[in-house]
């Protein structure tokens, strides 16, 4: 069983990396059916010009890399924020089992703030849905980091 607290200071530390970069404090963590970390991604759009580089892409690229199959069913993901509509879809597509995530996101969230793709009864995957670990020193990093960026 997964500390989903312990996993999501993980998740924080990671975020705290995207800020060298100008990137938005966003961290994510997968961790296999037997609790080992196997991805780690924090936000690089700014860094590599790239608008998909978010950290769960990132985090579920390296974990599919070794696990060697693209199907992560079984596997959990620990994010500091919401994921996006984009995210979300990754998340799906990876059969990932279990997404935990720490802050809302109020205006780009498609995991029940603006949309809910991960819960949508159409969904060809269906993802167990954790929410609010550590909600608030997750926002308080973004808060922080936008707050120095005016």
């Amino acid at each position: 069983m997964i500390d989903y607290k312990k996993a999501m200071l993980e998740a924080l530390e990671v975020a705290e990396s995207a800020t060298a970069s100008g990137d938005v404090p966003v961290g994510a963590v997968v961790f296999n059916p037997d609790g080992q970390l196997v991805g780690v991604g924090h936000n690089l759009r700014e860094r590599d010009c790239d608008p998909t580089a978010h950290a769960e892409v990132i985090a579920i690229r390296e974990a599919a890399l070794k696990a060697g199959t693209w199907r992560l069913d079984h596997h959990t993901l620990v994010v500091t924020l919401e994921p996006c509509a984009m995210c979300a879809g990754a998340i799906a597509q990876s059969r990932i089992k279990t997404l935990v995530f720490g802050a809302w996101d109020e205006k780009a969230g498609a995991v029940g703030s603006v949309w809910d793709i991960l819960r949508d009864p159409r969904a060809i995957h269906q993802v167990e849905v954790i929410s609010g670990i550590m909600e608030a020193e997750c926002a308080d990093l973004l808060t922080t980091f936008f707050k120095q960026q005016r």
